[in-house]
């Protein structure tokens, strides 16, 4: 029977060719998310934040706001601390995740 040990590295490699695949740039988070060694509930958790900031940003919008700095801050502080903040709205922007919140926060970094 296979080691424990050749196994994990026979996976570490799928993972680093897996990397290379998404050289294609269709799976930008997903990309991040594996160079970040990110757990699932890691993950889901920055989803369920991002789902809730874009129902957030949704009502601010029918109430008439305009700033979403607060949002942005928000979601800053709620990032793992081995993800660039930066590079992280861009990939969910670029993979068609959250784009209205995300697009957002893109023209407040670039405001800054």
């Amino acid at each position: 029977m296979e080691s424990l040990e050749s196994r994990i590295e026979r996976l570490e490699y799928y993972q680093t060719l897996m990397l290379e695949a998404f050289a294609d740039d269709k799976f930008h988070f997903y990309k991040v998310i594996m160079k970040a060694g990110l757990k699932k509930e890691e993950v889901r958790q920055i989803f369920n934040v991002c789902e809730e900031m874009s129902i957030e940003m949704k009502k601010q919008k029918a109430e008439g706001l305009v700033v979403f700095t607060p949002l942005l801050t928000r979601f800053v502080g709620m990032l793992p601390p081995q993800l660039e903040i930066e590079e992280t709205i861009l990939s969910l922007y670029l993979q068609g995740l959250f784009k209205e919140l995300m697009s957002e926060f893109i023209e407040i970094l670039q405001d800054l």
